[in-house]
């Protein structure tokens, strides 16, 4: 070995002891003669001082190195002169004097400074990405994650799951997101995947016997990016036979608060046991599937008092079969003008054609849309909605989908506008009872919710399809969806009958999922699983603004590989061999 120590082992115990020291030099500091030199590993950062009367040859090499060079240094540990004692760093009491020194590799000038956690442009970050994993930030950022993936591993062994790898390169089965092409060389034509998910083969391997399966699993998905998503991304992946939504959940449940309890023990968990409702209640209530509730402000409908108005936005949209929903703000009077079309713009851009408001000020209420309604209405919605003096109440009207959302976007916005988001908290939600399906109201079509394997609560919710609700589940925390899951069909008729609904043909269901149809007919159990988003929820308990810093090698928002310089073009010989032509417009 290179060292007997890292730069983080040696404290006051060691006072005497000869040792070895590698790593990169951090910090070179010139005191007249004497030259102080903090050495770095991935473990910490130790001082070490040469003295030119003592060690000569080893001062004048010491005198020559530069930031990031690598060293070895030998020497003598010793106690820091008294009132020089760092008390941050694990061997803030002792120094290193230096007797024997050795440049094992020189460095350029990095880029951006790694012993100070000064902002960085992202691109050159990405472009160096060896360099900023060296700086603390994403170096415990990836210690963490590494962490938490040991302890999920851990906890999962000790209840009966096994850790099972499904395979990287398989069939094209579109689920939703576009995939990932791989042509295959000794099939010309012919096209494997990247996954999306693991999620059928872990529906095999419940057939195959496994009752309790988990996997790290790498999923790749060809989207548009933002900062909750990347083309490759770390899922928990976990399914489990013979059971029914709320022992996964309680599976689920007891794992996740546990691995909050030791990675992050100083947040607080609003509520235990997680509490839990029903999709349409967080629409309700919320505005969202995925509710922050670390904050009230809720939603109520105002429908039934206000649809004998004269406002014709209200009554339209009543009268069409959709909902006026309200948002009672506290203290929003104050409010500006230019903050309300703030909140008006992000109503937009979930839907909303709109966003009403009403201002209720010591003697009048103070909004353009006051004169179309009566007194008593008026009265009716303030008392509705617990208004008073100093308070705003937004309102949308439309279908319930987008007033809900568009109403619950403003929620949010308005949250962070108040400052009603505590970082401090750990706000979990169960959201469960999803709908089967979603219309597309232009053509009229019906898609999957979740996945076309997610199971109805009951067949009979079959007979009207657009009402049907799922045995679906999700994991939301503080308003993101870290998991996401449900029971599955186990039924080669019932599997059918989903495809049917989603007019999907015989003859394209066995194309595309016909493996999965055959399994069914050798005795499937009843069975279900779940997926964490492990980047999103490494991403939270970090406290960063997006994935891409707990990854160690991510995209770019426009899924490049700054780095590495991908994707790239390939030479003419290997694609005409792989039987692809490109056609390349401008």
């Amino acid at each position: 070995m290179h060292r007997t120590h890292t730069c983080n082992q040696l404290t006051e115990e060691n006072i005497g002891q000869e040792v070895t020291l590698c790593g990169w030099v951090h910090r070179r500091r010139d005191h007249g003669g004497v030259i102080f030199v903090d050495i770095r590993d991935r473990y910490g950062v130790t001082q070490t001082v040469s003295d030119p009367e003592l060690y000569a040859d080893a001062h004048n090499i010491l005198n020559t190195v530069r930031s990031e060079y690598v060293v070895k240094v030998t020497g003598k540990v010793q106690a820091r002169p008294a009132g020089n004692e760092n008390a941050s760093m694990n061997s803030g009491k002792i120094e290193v004097l230096i007797s024997e020194m050795e440049i094992l590799n020189e460095s350029k000038t990095p880029p951006f400074e790694i012993d100070q956690d000064k902002e960085v442009g992202e691109d050159v970050r990405l472009t160096y990405r060896y360099l900023d994993l060296r700086r603390n930030r994403l170096k415990n950022n990836i210690v963490l994650r590494h962490e938490v993936i040991k302890h999920i591993r851990n906890y999962l062994d000790s209840v009966n799951f096994v850790e099972v790898e499904t395979p990287i390169l398989i069939k094209g089965t579109p689920e939703g997101s576009r995939e990932f092409l791989v042509p295959a060389r000794l099939h010309p034509g012919t096209f494997y995947v990247l996954p999306q998910s693991p999620q059928q083969l872990k529906q095999l391997l419940m057939v195959a016997g496994f009752d309790r399966y988990f996997q790290i699993a790498r999923c790749f998905r060809d989207e548009d990016q933002r900062g909750d998503r990347q083309p490759e991304f770390t899922q928990l992946d976990m399914e489990m036979s013979f059971v029914e939504m709320e022992d996964i959940m309680k599976v689920n449940e007891e794992l996740l608060l546990q691995v909050v309890k030791k990675f992050v023990p100083h947040k607080k968990i609003l509520a235990e046991p997680i509490p839990v409702m029903t999709y349409h209640e967080a629409l309700n209530r919320y505005g969202v599937d995925a509710p922050d509730i670390r904050f009230g402000l809720e939603l109520t409908d105002v429908s039934e008092l206000v649809k004998d108005a004269d406002f014709s936005v209200f009554k339209s949209a009543i009268e069409a079969g959709g909902v006026v929903k309200a948002l009672k703000v506290d203290g929003g009077a104050q409010f500006s003008r230019k903050d309300i079309d703030d909140f008006t713009e992000v109503a937009k851009i979930y839907g909303a054609k709109g966003l009403a408001y009403i201002v209720v000020e010591e003697n009048e209420l103070r909004s353009p849309i006051v004169k179309f309604f009566t007194k008593e209405q008026l009265d009716s919605i303030l008392a509705h909605t617990g208004a008073k003096v100093g308070d705003i109440i937004f309102f949308s009207a439309d279908r319930f989908g987008i007033a809900c959302e568009s109403l619950g976007r403003v929620r949010l916005a308005v949250g962070r506008k108040l400052g009603l988001m505590d970082d401090e908290i750990f706000a979990f939600c169960w959201v469960k009872d999803f709908p089967m399906f979603e219309k597309d109201y232009e053509t009229g079509a019906l898609a999957a919710v979740h996945h076309p394997f997610t199971a109805p609560h009951s067949l009979s919710d079959l007979d009207t399809p657009e009402t049907a609700l799922a045995k679906a589940y999700d994991i939301v925390l503080n308003g993101v969806e870290i998991g996401g899951g449900s029971i599955r069909i186990h039924e080669r008729d019932v599997q059918k009958r989903i495809f049917e609904i989603l007019g999907i043909s015989d003859e394209d269901a066995d194309r595309r999922f016909g493996h999965i149809l055959r399994a069914f007919e050798y005795g499937a159990p009843p069975h279900g699983g779940i997926a964490w988003g492990l980047d999103r929820l490494i991403m939270i308990f970090a406290n960063e603004p997006n994935i891409r810093e707990v990854i160690a090698f991510p995209k770019d928002q426009k899924a490049k590989d700054l780095m590495l310089g991908a994707p790239s073009q390939m030479p003419n010989d290997q694609v005409e061999e792989l039987h692809i032509k490109v056609d390349v417009k401008e």
